[in-house]
């Protein structure tokens, strides 16, 4: 049986030193959650909470969560907002891209911003995604992109193959000739560094532009 440590300021200092894989499951509630209630201390809720996540569909843990003596809506509000960032955050991993849709569902957060997002998705040698990075951040229909900031990450991940990406505040998802020339810029450079650029993707909340279905992923001789 595995043993949890209560002293929830020894779980913060461990989990500084070794890092965010060292506690279990109970006492990574403990770091979420940071206390119990007057009737329930926390070692005791986290050792609940973690028997309910393990036996609740997706869609049902807050209302199971709140069903737990001391735990009101913040606190399983709290939980489930961590179980879905780490979802987000994770669930790219590995995954295969063969069509300009199968990248949408894990850029389409971006959709909504107000403010431009460009993104550079890594692959390795059979185009599944690494990782995906938010290289810059602009004001509204305005961002400054560089040839080294984008390659400089597929070059630390020996990425095979990049994916560009970004978001138009606008509504309007075609390229504007500021799009052609940036993604053309980078193609030149991807042909120097080796790293092939696979497709540029435009989002907004509803549709999607692709270089490649449009034809527009070319340099002129």
């Amino acid at each position: 049986m595995k043993k949890i440590n209560l002293n929830k300021p020894d779980i913060r200092e461990k989990s500084l030193k070794f890092g965010m894989s060292y506690p279990f499951d109970e006492e990574l509630v403990m770091l979420i959650l940071g206390s119990g209630s007057k009737q329930v201390p926390i070692e005791i809720m986290s050792e609940k909470i973690i028997d309910v996540l393990d036996c609740s569909d997706a869609n049902e843990i807050v209302k199971n969560l709140m069903q737990i003596k001391g735990v009101g809506e913040s606190k399983a509000l709290a939980v489930a907002a961590a179980l879905e960032l780490g979802r987000r955050r994770s669930r790219h991993l590995r995954a295969p891209i063969k069509t300009p849709q199968d990248i949408l569902s894990f850029v389409r957060n971006y959709s909504v911003s107000q403010k431009e997002h460009f993104l550079v998705v890594t692959l390795n040698g059979g185009h599944e995604i690494i990782q995906i990075h938010c290289v810059s951040v602009g004001t509204l229909n305005k961002t400054l992109i560089h040839p080294r900031e984008v390659f400089e990450l597929a070059i630390k991940e020996n990425a095979a193959a990049i994916i560009l990406c970004h978001n138009h505040p606008s509504g309007n998802c075609n390229p504007s000739s500021e799009d052609i020339e940036t993604t053309r810029t980078l193609l030149e450079a991807s042909f120097i560094m080796g790293i092939k650029i696979l497709d540029h993707i435009i989002i907004d909340c509803e549709n999607y532009f692709s270089f490649v279905e449009h034809n527009l992923l070319f340099l002129d001789e």
